[in-house]
């Protein structure tokens, strides 16, 4: 018997035990509080777009109230009457789609991190929402999985085609990281100094601690692409599946063996897009088919090169998280019960009349 096939019990709240009975009717809760904020963002003209206003800027606070109330609909139809066929396909459709305006999400998050303001906090809200939206819409449509009880398979590492994949989502990262240490520690890359660097994030709105640790040498992008790995590297080797238990402020507690698959799941969910389609936009740029606009660097190439360097980066570690991800959630699957009468079926320890004479 191999490691993966090994389980261990482990204690399980009832109330989790019993998600599937309440998880439609938290989406109704949710469906209903998602359309009374479009509803509020069309009446005052507040605009959900990232980057302002302007004609027609109250059509998405509709949009969004429409799929917030369909979204209550279809959830309240499951609670009444089951999960049918025909409404599991409308929730994973609305689960879709508020998993597409949840994209950037991560980017926001880091933004207000480091003391810089977002564009729109509406708009931020709203991806907010829609994250939250997207994992109650998904759950209500799989409320129908029986529960596979309290057994729980024994730590285990990913396939060695996913340990590949860690890696290069890893070494991605650092020319990234490297660029923005030589602008930490006061060097010229790009044709920028590391003083303009971070003039420029003073005059973005760069909070205090963003600027101290600029000064220290610390710059906090390289620090955040640290946390990154650290969690990739979680996802594909046995201790990222106990270490939310050793850490010292969870430490007795109960905690879900799946948690590094929030962020997992929310980087993966930006990053790789937002890599993907920054590459293609490149490509162009590099062909001369669109215009490269220089914004804070003194030449287009000089922007050319870091923007290949940061969306390299944000493509490969995406993709990456995406593939551990997804080993993640299937290593940490409950194994499945064996049938009550599969010792009958197939004459195994439970079959009594295999042993008879």
């Amino acid at each position: 018997m191999t490691s993966a096939e090994r389980t261990v019990r482990a204690p399980r709240s009832a109330r989790w035990q019993g998600w599937p009975r309440w998880v439609a009717r938290a989406t109704v809760v949710w469906g209903v509080l998602y359309a009374g904020f479009g509803l509020g963002c069309a009446l005052t003209g507040t605009t959900l777009r990232y980057h302002g206003g302007g004609p027609g800027a109250s059509w998405p606070g509709w949009a969004v109230m429409t799929v917030g109330v369909s979204a209550a609909a279809v959830s309240g139809a499951v609670a009444v009457y089951g999960l049918r066929p025909a409404l599991r396909v409308l929730l994973l459709a609305a689960c879709v789609l508020a998993g597409i305006t949840a994209f950037s999400l991560l980017m926001d998050v880091i933004t207000l991190m480091v003391g810089q303001g977002v564009d729109s906090p509406a708009s931020t809200a709203n991806k907010a929402l829609s994250a939250v939206g997207a994992v109650l819409l998904a759950a209500t449509a799989r409320s129908d999985r029986p529960s596979a009880g309290t057994a729980v398979r024994a730590p285990s590492a990913a396939p060695r085609s996913i340990q590949l994949a860690a890696w290069a989502g890893t070494l991605a990262f650092v020319p990234y990281a490297a660029m923005k240490l030589v602008w930490a520690f006061g060097g010229t890359f790009a044709g920028i100094t590391g003083e303009e660097m971070l003039a420029v994030s003073e005059r973005n709105g760069a909070s205090g601690l963003f600027l101290t640790l600029e000064s220290w040498g610390l710059d906090p992008s390289a620090l955040l692409a640290g946390l990154g790995v650290f969690l990739l590297w979680g996802l594909v080797r046995p201790w990222g599946q106990v270490f939310p238990r050793w850490t010292p402020f969870l430490r007795g507690r109960r905690v879900p063996r799946r948690l590094p698959l929030v962020p997992a799941l929310l980087g993966a969910a930006t990053l790789a897009p937002y890599g993907v389609v920054g590459i293609g936009y490149l490509l162009l740029a590099t062909s001369g088919a669109v215009t490269m606009r220089p914004g804070d660097f003194h030449s287009p190439d000089d922007a050319l090169l870091v923007g290949w360097i940061g969306m390299v980066a944000f493509a490969v570690y995406g993709l990456a998280l995406t593939l551990a991800a997804r080993s993640y959630w299937l290593r940490t699957r409950p194994p499945r019960r064996p049938p009550a009468d599969a010792g009958l079926r197939c004459g195994g320890p439970w079959d009594r009349t295999a042993n008879s004479p």
